[in-house]
């Protein structure tokens, strides 16, 4: 029989290692010895292309939204409803809210990274019916859900060139569709209230009334937008301010002077991921000058001519940097993933200078050509959802099919393109153009 402790060491060593797709179920596996859920839902602003990471019942986990999640976000900031209970404030809260369309208990905690956690309909173990053995299961989720969250963090801060693209793409789909449900209900209940202001209805205090309705539901579909563009945007000087945070330990322990030269404070806001690149560039060009000897000097500046992040990271030292070595490579990958540009320039004896252009904007689409991977009309269709981020309950109602005939077609799919997952198909129509 499998011991305590050992299976909380697989747990620990499955998040440590699981890739960013997997975490949220690997995340409820960890934790259903001290805390079980229906479903489990992880809200972060670090991935911009896929905020909402999830796992559990479908029903549940299909249907949750920013809005319900964002409800939630303020109910552990303090905003506590009438019959809930609050678990060490700031850290936990615990009551009802709504979430997957339905009122449902749940248990949400935070992150030191500002990431959230939402456990549905959660359940202790019945073993664990003492006080204390329910304190310990606190902090064991508590200790599971940090490792979880920093294990993101680290991830997108590290992604791959094809996560870059895909992530991109994803934030570009979601800023679209938004504003044309935005456009589209703007007008519906601008309508509305035009008519309802019209000095021909009689009814004086229902109109008010309706006048009221109206325009508090138009207040709350414009905060939903900027809501969703605050997911995929983060002001220039922010994301520097958080690249100075990242950068203080090895100013505290390395001796060399590390200098940041601040953007304009009004410069246009940053794409997610180009905010989340730029930093890891910089990282790491900074961790290749500290390898040199000799080098005292760091400097750091970043500027914005309003259609590029423009960054450059300069040393003192013996210009020994190679755009060959294996560290300068992988960068110039990261820059190549988001349509940028790198250009290193080396003077012996007086060190190096690295300039990298990051457009803002992502590239025109290209038209998707799959013809060979001979995909019938109903599969192509399955799969142009499937890349556009919807599950398979989505795409069966989408298309007006069963949920088990969406997963015959993907069967047939991933066979013909040759992908041996969801996500590695997902990545394969997206470098194909299919949105």
């Amino acid at each position: 029989m499998e011991s305590p402790d050992l299976a909380l060491l697989e747990a620990v060593a499955a998040l440590s290692t699981s890739p960013l797709t997997g975490i949220a179920q690997r995340l409820r596996e960890a934790t259903i010895p001290y805390v079980g859920c229906s479903a489990l839902v992880i809200f972060t602003k670090d991935c911009t292309g896929r905020p909402q990471k999830k796992a559990g019942s479908e029903s549940i986990i299909s249907r949750v939204s920013i809005a319900e999640l964002d409800h939630i976000r303020a109910s552990l900031s303090g905003a506590t409803k009438p019959g809930a209970s609050a678990l060490a404030p700031g850290d936990a809260w615990q009551g009802e809210a709504v979430l997957g369309g339905q009122t449902r208990p749940v248990l949400a905690l935070s992150s030191p990274c500002n990431a959230l956690l939402v456990l549905a309909d959660p359940q202790h173990p019945a073993e664990m019916a003492g006080p204390a053995d329910r304190e310990a299961a606190g902090r064991m989720l508590r200790y599971l859900w940090a490792l979880a969250a920093e294990r993101i963090r680290e991830k997108v801060a590290d992604a791959p060139p094809s996560y870059l693209i895909e992530s991109r793409a994803a934030s570009a789909e979601r800023v679209r569709v938004t504003a044309e449900l935005v456009d589209q209900h703007s007008t519906t209940l601008e309508t509305l209230l035009a008519a309802l202001r019209s000095p021909a209805l009689a009814d004086d205090a229902a109109r008010r009334s309706a006048t009221d309705v109206a325009a508090r539901a138009l207040v709350g579909l414009r905060t939903l937008s900027d809501r969703t563009t605050e997911l995929v945007e983060e002001p220039v000087a922010t994301a520097f301010q958080r690249l100075r945070e990242d950068l203080k330990p090895l100013m505290n322990f390395s001796g060399i002077d590390v200098q940041f030269i601040e953007p304009p404070v009004n410069g246009r806001a940053l794409p997610g991921e180009v905010a989340h690149a730029a930093r890891a560039l910089v990282r790491g060009l900074v961790l290749a000058m500290m390898d040199q000897t000799g080098v005292r000097r760091i400097r750091t500046q970043w500027d914005c001519d309003g259609e590029n992040l423009l960054v450059n990271v300069r040393d003192d030292g013996p210009g020994e940097l190679s755009p060959a070595a294996p560290n300068m490579v992988r960068l110039a990958q990261r820059v190549e993933a988001l349509d940028g540009s790198m250009t290193l320039d080396v003077m012996a004896g007086w060190g190096a200078d690295v300039a990298i252009s990051l457009p803002l904007d992502p590239p025109a689409r290209q038209l998707a050509d799959v013809s060979g991977w001979k995909l019938g009309e109903r599969e192509l269709e399955v799969l142009q959802l499937l890349a556009a981020g919807q599950r398979n309950r989505a795409i069966g109602a989408n298309l007006h099919i069963s949920e088990n005939t969406v997963k015959f077609h993907l069967r047939n799919i991933y066979r013909k393109v040759g992908a041996s997952s969801r996500a590695e198909a997902i990545a394969m129509a997206h470098s194909n153009g299919v949105r």
